[in-house]
């Protein structure tokens, strides 16, 4: 006589798994095509954007020059003067989403987010201070703008994120404790970049306030290679670690009874987001509500119980691409990108704190 526990089970309804080696995921059509969908509406966006200006380009115009065709006139209009702008826009929305993804999974809190929790503030200070008090020759500008910027910002974010979770650790970490935290250090860190604005020379603060406005003005190709590699190194990472928000989403507890590491998996997931939004800062400015507010509409448009990361990465592109499309269009003046984008997240925020901040 067979018992119970002999007698195959039946199978579970559900949506297919997806298992290579160790990981394992499941396989979701919708986001697969909600991703897609946003993928070709970067490419839509990036074209309007490139087609703008004082001359102008149709966007199957653009497309051609893109996919190898056109005109050597439109040629170097499009893959000198403009592709770098629009290119830069793709790779720090797409940081900027993917590091606010990250980071509200982790927290467990939709109003987690590097610009909220200090990181931004942190690397505004630092590449500030550089900008101050690393002299304003030409030379060192120069020099400043393209190396030092970057490792200013990221450890600056480093050090507030790093700051914010040493203050926020009770034997883990509660979302609304660590939001309340990044408050305090973003608090700090704007204190501190005024401080240094008032100290600073004439030349310096200006050259500083122009950074601090978020801009994408100017881009050239130096400036999309290095977030450029960043990314690429960041992505794959962060992809990987992954597979482990999941069973970090349920709680310290339930993750270490599925096996997970949970403090070595959250430091390496919370440094991951911090570096791409210490890079995404230092090439374009603090850009704010960017990775506030994608990760949250990604998650809702996916039918996800948190945001997703490749989504949100794409998604985060999109916003910053039309955001720069309406800074450049909408009136007569050309606004830093940054402004847009506040604009645009401002009444999410309020939304989420209206609400209870409840996803």
């Amino acid at each position: 006589m067979t018992s119970t526990l002999d007698r195959p089970t039946a199978p579970v309804a559900g949506r297919p798994a997806l298992r290579y080696r160790r990981m394992s995921g499941v396989w979701r059509p919708r986001m697969l095509l909600v991703t897609a969908l946003g993928a070709g509406l970067v490419l839509l966006a990036a074209a309007l954007n490139i087609g703008r200006g004082d001359f102008p380009i149709s966007v199957g115009e653009v497309l051609a020059v893109l996919f190898g065709g056109g005109d050597r006139s439109q040629q170097f209009i499009v893959l000198q003067l403009r592709l770098p702008r629009s290119l830069t826009a793709v790779l720090v929305g797409a940081a900027l989403g993917l590091s606010g993804a990250i980071t509200q999974t982790v927290a467990r809190n939709p109003l987690a987010s590097p610009d909220i929790l200090g990181v931004t503030a942190g690397a505004s200070a630092a590449a500030v201070g550089l900008i101050v008090l690393g002299g304003s020759s030409a030379t060192v500008a120069a020099v400043g703008d393209t190396v030092g910027l970057p490792l200013a910002a990221l450890l600056g974010g480093v050090l507030a994120a790093a700051l914010v979770y040493a203050l926020a650790w009770r034997r883990g970490i509660e979302g609304y404790r660590l939001v309340l935290v990044g408050v305090g250090v973003s608090a700090v860190g704007t204190a501190l970049t005024n401080w240094l604005l008032t100290r600073a020379e004439i030349t310096d603060a200006a050259r500083a306030t122009v950074w601090l406005t978020g801009s994408l003005n100017a881009r050239g190709w130096e400036h999309v290679v290095p977030v450029g590699v960043a990314l690429a190194v960041l992505v794959p990472v962060a992809l990987l670690l992954g597979f482990g928000l999941g069973a970090l989403q349920l709680g310290d507890d339930t993750a270490r009874g599925l096996g997970l590491r949970v403090d070595r998996e959250r430091a390496a997931l919370i440094l991951v987001a911090v570096a791409l939004a210490a890079v995404a800062t230092a090439c374009a400015g603090p850009i704010a509500f960017v990775a506030l507010v994608v990760p949250q509409i990604c998650m809702r448009l996916a039918g996800s119980a948190r945001p997703p990361l490749l989504t949100s990465a794409v998604f985060g592109a999109l916003l910053m691409l039309v955001a720069d499309l309406v800074a450049r269009t909408v009136l007569a003046v050309e606004l830093p990108v940054g402004i847009v984008t506040a604009v645009l997240g401002a009444p999410y925020l309020l939304f989420l704190l209206t609400r209870g901040a409840r996803p």
